[in-house]
This record gives C-alpha cells, structure tokens and sequence, in this order.
C-alpha cells in the first residue's frame, strides 16, 4: 500500500459509462491524487491487474467478479481496497449536482478507508471559490505570440477569466515568452513549472514537453507524461480536456498559426456548452490554423485580436448581449 499521506493514494477505475468514468477521473485528480488508469469492464486485461493501484473504483454490472479477481491477483485478503456502489454523476457542467457528488464520493472513501483527514484537508485549494467567471484557452502556432499579446494589450487584467496559452514554440523560446506577452499590460504570465490554480489575471502558458490536465475545481495538474500527437502542446488534446473540465465555463480562442490544430475536437467541445472563437484570417500572419477552425462550422465569433479582446469584455460583463457573430467576406 502507499504512504498515509493522501497525496499517494493511487486510483484504478473501472466504470461501463463513460460520464462516470470522467467524473471518476476528475474527482480524483481534483484532491491531487493519482488515476492509474480508467477502463470499461470490457477493456480489462491481465496486465492492468499488476498495476501498482491503492483503490480501485469498480461501478459495473460485474462488480463481484471484478472484486474476486482484484483480490485474487493482488493477496489484498480482508483489505478495504476495492470501493463499489456509486451514484451516477451528473454531468460536469451542472456545476452544484456535480459538487455535490463529489463530497458524497469523497466520504464514501474516507469512511471505507477509515482516513478521516481525507475530508480533513485545508481550504487552500479544494474549497476555494473560483474567482474566475470563464477559463479562456488560446490556442496559437506560427504568428501567435503577437496577436496573443495585441489580445492581452486590450484585455483588462482583472476581468473575471483566467488564460491558458497553449502555443507551439520552441523549447529554447518558451521561456522567453512571459515577457514578450506582458511588456505592455498588467497580466501575470508564467510557464507552467509545477501543478497550480487557476486564478483570475493570470495567464498559464502549457510546457511544451510535459502534459497537463485540468479538473473542474481549476487546478491545472503538470503530469510527468508526454503529450501524444503531432503538435506539442496539443490544443486540441487541451480543448478537449478543458471542455469536458469546465463545459459552458470555457471559451477557446484559436489565433495565428499553421496546420489544423484544434478543429478536429471542436464539435465535441461544442457539445459540452464551450465556446469557440478564432482570430479573423485577414488579421492573422499565418491563417490556416484559424481557417481549419472556421471550416469546423463551430465558431461562433470571429474578429481581430482587438476585436476578440472588446468580445470577451462584452461577454463577461454583459451576457445577455454576447457579441455578434462576425461576418467573413465571401471568396469566390
């Protein structure tokens, strides 16, 4: 078993519908805790019965079977380690059913396990408020740091959103990038070093060789993987991550770049109430990042970096008047 300290506990989950496994997932890695791995029960095979998992989160029509097996393969005997009988979670977006369930979960672990202190942990970071309205991510490539920074020039630091930056950039670069964004305005700009909050006037620019993943409590958790794909950071990897996080709480802005980054989950991040923006063709160095997302039909503004910073004002502070469409000059 892992250490007492409750930032060892390692998770195993096994759900059959995928809304639960998610809620699984982000639940645990909410409190800092591990997600060895999360599988249907049609996907378990032998090998990921000799993980390394503290607990394991069984919630399918075969939990029995699954529990012998865990105990067979593990000699866990009498051992509380294998937690069942969950309510379904509602989806993320329903913000106070999800809280809710979330500290029914917690409880439930903490009682079976007999590791009261789990439920005993400070305030710092699980209870606080968001002080944020929106989580805005911006994507960008080739050109990106100018317009991302022409966004920022005009966008109010204490607006009630917190920036995430996902820019493919060179490893050399990126640390150069903080201060090319925020010479002109009073946004907090920093390089993603370790797992942290969310917070309102920051802005969180993505490792490019380290993966992170944010829950739907805000935290942004550096995990010690690689991305997977083409594009290093992925901004379609993280639009993903953060639609099914924050749902209607995310607006994602694809600026300047090269390729197709973004558009191939943009239906699916649609699908979860988010937002998606992107900087007008005619405005950008480079226009065919921004051009893929268009052709996505899910784009719901398109402006200069002026222009999506003046929107996302509107937005915040009015919401009943969201900004208008954009209308994009027809090509023969």
């Amino acid at each position: 078993m892992a250490s007492n300290d409750p930032t060892f506990l390692r998770f195993f989950i096994v759900a059959e519908q995928n809304q639960q496994r998610l809620a699984f997932s982000d639940t645990i890695r909410s409190w800092n805790f591990d997600v060895v791995d999360c599988v249907a029960a049609s996907q378990l095979m032998p090998k990921h019965f000799e993980q390394k998992a503290d607990i394991w989160l069984v919630d399918t029509e075969d939990d029995y079977a699954i529990i012998q097996k865990v105990e067979q393969t593990l000699n866990l005997d009498n051992q509380k380690t294998v937690l069942i009988g969950f309510m379904p979670a509602p989806y993320i977006n329903e913000s106070l059913l999800y809280a809710k369930w979330q500290r029914q979960l917690k409880r439930k672990i903490s009682h079976t396990l007999n590791r009261p202190e789990l439920i005993q942990r400070p305030k710092s970071t699980d209870d606080l408020l968001r002080p944020w309205r929106y989580v805005v991510l911006l994507g960008a490539s080739m050109g990106g740091p100018l317009a991302v920074k022409e966004f920022l020039d005009h966008l109010p630091a204490d607006l009630p959103v917190s920036l995430l930056l996902a820019q493919h950039f060179n490893q050399d670069m990126l640390n150069t990038l903080p201060r090319i964004l925020n010479r002109h305005n009073a946004w907090r700009c920093e390089v993603i070093t370790n797992t942290q909050q969310l917070l309102q006037g920051r802005c969180l620019i993505l490792p490019i060789h380290q993966k992170i993943v944010c829950d739907s409590n805000g935290r942004v958790i550096l995990q010690k993987q690689a991305w997977q794909g083409t594009y290093n950071p992925p901004i379609s990897q993280v639009m993903l991550n953060c639609s099914e996080a924050f749902g209607s709480r995310l607006i994602t802005i694809i600026f300047s770049g090269m390729g197709n980054d973004g558009s191939d989950n943009a239906m699916t991040a649609k699908t979860n109430g988010s937002l998606i923006w992107a900087q007008s063709p005619e405005s950008s160095t480079c226009a065919s990042q921004p051009e893929h997302m268009i052709a996505s039909n899910q784009v719901t503004y398109i402006g200069s970096p002026q222009q999506l910073a003046k929107a996302l004002v509107q937005l915040c502070y009015q919401p009943s008047n969201p900004p208008k469409m954009a209308q994009l000059p027809v090509k023969n």
